[in-house]
This record gives structure tokens, sequence and C-alpha cells, in this order.
């Protein structure tokens, strides 16, 4: 193990931008990411989970021609030459046994030296691993596998390893975990390490949320600095056909240090990082952790696999210094992050763009921003010499030698993909339709000012001539609130009828082929309160802030303007939100959202916290908020949650059609995968409702309901409800 002392190490961990079932792509950018780890020195190459096939597969796991498939793939990497002299540690998923195991396979030279599959399963948040996965359910023991005949050609091996094994080179030891191994409290990386591991390579298929980075960072760093190793974590990044987005950051840590931190938001569908270190600064450290050397004596035997190799640099250089790891605000996380999946989902649905219904308000000025701030990274890339995002953005516009100008590049960008329109009716102001026009120029979309009125009105006189000539009305002109509603719901929905007619014909009349995705815009508050009309504006095709707040959503557009230059949204801002669906009063707006809604953003993004995060029923929600604001009124208290669940419940529905959204924050509401909930509830909630009655007229306030249990406080019989 100490043959070459002072010799400087090599190895490259990859963030890849893979595709579900896209085999020849994935292929493509797995054999690129070699190539580059191969330049770059790199004796190992690690990549993400499941990169093979991609994580986002879902139920064609249960599929032979996935499996099939990604042995092909895997059969065409080890006979490539680019794959030679240099370890290789590939993600796919096998059967062994008759059982489906999540796996890494390892080669080197057309040899496969180890199959390792996934320990720990994740099943949380938007992961349902154990679905199609089982875990590996035997640690340290490893069994013989069968190679399919179409590999075992090329290995010239008819069984290999399968199991929990380190690698031994000539030089070092290599342990392995994947994804949910490390942020699991019982880390594999633990045990490895005291067997002798000195690197750690985790495969990971981590998604983004808003403020989640730092996570990451902390579990990668005390791996390192805990188990005195170099922990190298290669992540997967962009849209490969879910909600999520896969946020990079592949990095590589020593001892608690980062040597190499790549960036989470990107355009490149390869990256790599790279590190050159000395094994013996892990030694030193290791023989000085006399703590540790104590566990690690007494710790089992753990099988090893050898690979007649060393992990010298192949073509020498420096050791990397420590580095920094790169702060970001949740601001830049909005602008980049939705922006770099809005850009994964057009180029590869095959359309032409985006149609935004844009009406002056938060909502659709963060989604236009966003769509901004993506035709920016766009211009930027192309800019620094990116011909596959340059390649990408010609197909998706129709223009083989297009090419944008050195001047305004992202705005020119914009006005070939983004395509937005007011569409005012009587009860709108004229300032949001002077907001919205004029952050359509600053961006420089393609943009309509039209009214619906006469739609609106053909609508309603349907209606009154088949029911025999009553006319609904506003509240406001003597109608009722069914009136009202009916009334506000027909604007709302005409919009969405007008936004699917456009984006259908748009590039039709600009003689483009395809058409235009319809980007939805509705955000995370009022889609849990259920604040929004059915199959309106917050419908659409794909949805950018449908999990972000409106709280955050206004941290970004404040970023934004100075970002962006876009002083437009200075006014947006400062406007009090509403729908404008009700009619104005002496030319003003008189409907405010959070006046309609009982409560303000901020009050739902704390029942949502509340709610999803903290798992709080009604009564455990109502004892928190006492809790966490002695000042407040109890009554006051009890009145917000009760009204708060009353209109979550009647609402549900509305929550199970929401529009495919980014997600970005962890109280959504997202019914696709992410919350499951009851579709049918009982708005009531007597019992519940009648247990915060009770902490209300005895003015108790305990901190949560199971300190109520211990105390024998709820012991007695309770009433009928």
């Amino acid at each position: 193990m100490k043959e070459a002392m002072a010799s400087v190490f090599c190895v490259s961990g990859c963030t890849l931008n893979q595709w579900a079932l896209d085999f020849t792509g994935n292929y493509r950018r797995i054999l690129e990411s070699i190539k580059r780890a191969k330049a770059a020195g790199s004796k190992f190459r690690s990549g993400p989970e499941l990169e093979i096939p991609g994580y986002g597969c879902a139920d064609h796991f249960f599929e032979n021609d996935t499996e099939l498939h990604s042995w092909e793939v895997l059969a065409k990497l080890l006979d490539d030459p680019t794959t030679f002299d240099i370890i290789c540690d590939v993600g796919m998923a096998v059967q062994h046994q008759g059982v489906l195991y999540n796996v890494r396979v390892i080669f080197l030279n057309k040899k496969i030296l180890l199959i390792r599959p996934k320990m720990i399963l994740c099943d949380d948040g938007n992961y349902r691993e154990s679905r199609w996965f089982t875990p590996w359910c035997r640690p340290k023991v490893v069994e013989d596998f069968s190679l399919p005949p179409m590999v075992a050609r090329i290995t010239e091996q008819s069984r290999v390893p399968f199991g929990d094994a380190l690698l031994e080179t000539r030089d070092s030891v290599i342990g392995f975990e994947i994804c949910e191994e490390l942020w699991n409290p019982d880390s594999t990386n633990v045990d490895a390490c005291l067997a002798g591991a000195e690197i750690i390579f985790n495969s990971s298929g981590s998604y983004h949320e808003l403020r989640k980075r730092d996570l990451i960072r902390d579990l990668v760093t005390s791996a390192s600095l805990k188990s005195a190793c170099v922990y190298v974590f290669s992540n997967l990044r962009g849209c490969d056909g879910e909600r999520v987005y896969y946020q990079g950051l592949s990095n590589i840590s020593m001892n608690g240090k980062f040597l190499a931190v790549g960036r989470q938001f990107g355009l490149d569908e390869v990256e790599i990082v790279t590190a050159k270190f000395f094994v013996e600064d892990i030694r030193a450290k290791r023989a000085t952790f006399r703590s540790r050397g104590i566990a690690s004596a007494s710790t089992c035997t753990y099988p090893r696999v050898k690979a007649d190799t060393y992990l010298v640099s192949a073509i020498g250089g420096l050791a990397n210094s420590a580095i920094e790891w790169p702060e970001m605000d949740a601001e830049e996380e909005i602008a980049k992050g939705p922006a770099c999946w809005l850009w994964d989902y057009l180029r590869r649905s095959g359309q032409g763009g985006f149609f935004l219904p844009l009406s002056g308000g938060v909502d659709s000025a963060s989604v236009a921003t966003i769509a901004y701030s993506m035709c920016s990274m766009i211009d930027e890339a192309i800019r620094a010499g990116s011909q596959e995002v340059l390649a990408d953005l010609r197909m998706v516009i129709g223009d083989q030698k297009y090419v944008p100008p050195e001047e305004n590049g992202a705005k020119h960008i914009c006005q070939k993909l983004l395509f937005t329109c007011y569409m005012g009716t009587e009860n709108s102001s004229g300032t949001t339709k002077a907001a919205a026009s004029s952050l359509a120029a600053q961006i420089g979309s393609n943009h309509q000012n039209i009214i619906i009125d006469t739609a609106v009105k053909a609508i309603i006189a349907i209606f009154v001539a088949v029911i025999g000539g009553r006319i609904p009305k506003f509240q406001a002109h003597g109608g009722t609130p069914r009136e009202d509603l009916a009334l506000q719901n027909v604007q709302a929905r005409i919009r969405m009828l007008l936004s699917y007619l456009f984006a259908q014909l748009m590039l039709w009349v600009k003689d483009r082929p395809g058409g235009l995705l319809v980007l939805a815009t509705g955000n995370v508050d009022e889609a849990l309160r259920g604040y929004l009309t059915k199959y309106d504006c917050s419908s659409g095709d794909i949805n950018p802030i449908g999990s972000i707040s409106k709280t955050d959503l206004k941290s970004f557009l404040k970023y934004s303007v100075d970002k962006f230059n876009l002083t437009a949204l200075s006014c947006i801002l400062d406007a009090p939100p509403t729908a404008e669906l009700t009619p104005l009063k002496d030319g003003q707006v008189v409907q405010t959202d959070e006046a309609d809604m009982g409560m303000t953003y901020a009050e739902l993004s704390t029942f949502g916290r509340l709610r999803k995060q903290l798992c709080c029923g009604p009564l455990a929600m109502y004892l928190r908020m006492t809790a966490e604001d002695p000042s407040a009124r109890p009554a006051d208290v009890a009145k917000k949650v009760k009204h708060f669940f009353k209109m979550y419940s009647i609402n549900r529905h509305k929550t199970t059609i929401l529009t495919p959204a980014y997600h970005a924050e962890s109280y959504s509401p997202d019914d696709n995968r992410f919350d499951h909930r009851p579709f049918l509830y009982n708005p009531q909630w007597k019992w519940q409702f009648k247990s915060i009655d009770r902490y209300v007229s005895q003015m108790t306030l305990p901190t949560n309901p199971r300190a109520l249990l211990s105390s024998g406080s709820l012991s007695r019989k309770p009433e009928l409800v």
C-alpha cells in the first residue's frame, strides 16, 4: 500500500443531464464524461445514480426492456477503447436471483470488478425507490452473479462478484455509497472507512429544493472529516422527465475540506469534477485520530475485490488546494433552477417556445422573469462556446443558421422563445396593463394586448338564453355570492381557452413549425389554500413557480430588478396582489387576494410548513402557533386555523389537477407523488375543531399534543361530536 510515497492520486466525479429511457443520449453523455476524466489524468471515474437508464424511469423499471437495454449500453461501454485504463463506475438496474436492485457496475479494461447494489433506499419526498427496487440486505456479503451472454462475450467472464465489498487497487482501497446511504444515520461509509477504505464514491440522484444545497455541503464534509477520507459525490443534473430538477453540485472533499465543487445549475449536459491529492494526507489524519484507530481495529472484516491498477495520476501535476463552498441565495436559486428545468423541458418536448398569459401581477411576472433568465443562460452558454446549446436553440426555433446578436442576445432569444399576452376585461386596471407591456418590452417577448369582454359576454349570453332570461350579476351590482363567483370564473377560464388557442397557432402565423407550451402561473400558497379557478391560468402544460411561495417570489423579483435590469418589476411589486375579476370602483381595483382568501400569504406559508413539514393536524397546528406567538389571542389563532383547514378541504379537488410544476418547496401540496392526502374531506372537522375550542375556552397553551397525552390532559372521556 505504501510503495509510492508522496504520489498524487487523481479521481473524477461526474454531473450528467440524463433523460429517462434515452439510452442513446445517456450512453453518449457517459462516454463523453469518461473521455474528459481521462484527459484530466483521472484513474477513476464515477457517475450519478442510475445513469444508464435514467433515474426517472418509474414503473418502466418493471419492464424487462429497461434492464435489457441497460445491459446493451454497458456492453458498448465495456467494448469502447475510451473506457480502457481507467476504472469506470456506472449505474443501472439489475435483477439478481429474481430481485431487482439499483446497482453500481465497476469495471476496468473489459473486466467487471464488482456489482455493488444499493443498501438503503429512499422513499421520502418525491422518492419511491422501494416501489421498484429491493435493498441489499446482506452487509459485507458478496455472491456470484451470472453475466448475460452479450456482456460475458466481451469480458470473458461468466460470473462476477455481486454485493457489498471494497475495491482494492495496488495503492489504495475504495468504498462505495449510493445517494440515500449518505443521508441515513447509519451511513455505510463509516464501516467501509473503518475497514480500510480511503476513498468513497457516492453516486446520487439528489433533486433541488430551495435552501437544500448547504445540506449536501454538511453531509459530505462531515463524512470526509469523520471518516478521514476522500469523498467523491457525483450527482445528476436537469429534468429527466419528472417534476423535479436534479441539482448537480458534484464535489470532492478530503478530511472535511473541499477540493473541487461543480455547478449547481447549468445547461451543459456533461460536467467533470476532478481532484488530485496526496493519499498520505488521509493516512496522516488517521494516524493521529486515536479514537478512530480503536474503532477501526475492532471492526469486522470487509470483503475485498482486487483491481490490478494504480490511482496515481496519469499525467502528474500538483495536488488540489482546499476551496470554499460556493454560497447561493434562494433568489438566485429561483432564477436558475426553474430556468434550467424549462430549457430541458422545451428542448426535449419538440415544441417551439412558450406562451404566457401576462397579467401584470407578481406570479405571471415571476414566470416571465424566469423565462428571461433561461434566455440569459442560453446566451451565456453560447458566448462561452457551447455548440451543444446553440444546436438545441436552432432546433427549437427551426432555424439552423440562427446566432444570437452580440448585443442584447438574451432579449433577442426571448423574442424567439417567449410569447406573452395581456388578456384584459372591463374589470382590469390600466396599471396592470401598463406593467405587463413594460415588462414584456424589457425582456423582449412577443407581446399582445387583447380584450376578452366579447367572449365573456357571449358565454354568459348562452347561459341566459338557456335558463330563460335571468341575468347573473356581480355582488357590487346587487347579485349574490354565487352569481359573483360564477362571473369571475368565466373570465378566468376563457383566458385559459385563449391561451391554448394562441399557443397552437402563433407559430403558424409566423410560418414557424411546431407549437408553444402554455406556462401556468399559480404559486404554492394559492394551490395549498385552493385560491384559484379550476382550469384558469393556474392551468397549463408546465408551471415553473407551482412550488414556490409568494414571499419567495417577491424576493426573487426584487433581486431581478438589479440582476436583469428589469425596472418594470418595481411597480408590480408595489401593487397589492389582485385577480381583477370584479368590477372596478371609480376606475380603481377593490378586490385583493388576501382579503378574498381571509388570510395573508405569510400566514399561508406558516400553515403549509406546519401541515407538511411538521406533520400538524388542526389541533397540533393551533397549539404550535399559540406557542410560537404567545401574544396572539387564542381565539384569533383558532379562527385562522379552522378557516385554513376548511378551505383546504373544500378545495382539495383542485389540488389533484394542478399543472405539473417544478418542485422547489418542501410544503408543496403536489398530489402527484410528493403529498399523498385523501381526495374527499369532511370540511367541518368536527372532532378536531371542538378539541381546539376546549383549549381556547380553558386558555390552556401546552406546546404539543404528545405532551397533552403524556400529562393526562386528554385522558378524560371525550365528548361526542
